[in-house]
């Protein structure tokens, strides 16, 4: 077992929590509409996001709904529009997420 005798075990919660996040991460389009936002200089359309994500806008509007219930894209209304934006606070947690699952202590900054 390469586990770390001193990481404590995560709680119930937290555990919950973090299976939701990974859960939402299990598809790749929904992987690319995260890395496509991150990269985004400001908040984008679905029709833009469609246009390049090469899918369609049923797709990309289910895969921006699931992510938005797990608060990994944000929504802001613009008129008719919905503009999403990726969640950087949220997003953020992913690397101490995964290194408490696996054990190994949070990093320090």
């Amino acid at each position: 077992m390469s586990g770390t005798m001193n990481a404590q075990l995560i709680d119930r919660s937290t555990a919950e929590s973090y299976a939701i996040w990974f859960k939402a991460l299990s598809d790749p389009t929904r992987v690319q509409i995260l890395n496509l936002l991150a990269l985004a200089t400001g908040p984008m359309s679905v029709g833009e996001i469609v246009d390049r994500m090469g899918v369609g806008q049923s797709t990309v509007s289910h895969h921006l709904k699931l992510l938005a219930d797990v608060r990994f894209v944000l929504r802001e209304r613009q008129g008719t529009s919905m503009l999403y934006s990726i969640n950087v606070a949220c997003v953020a947690c992913f690397p101490s997420a995964a290194d408490a699952v696996m054990g190994r202590p949070a990093a320090t900054a």
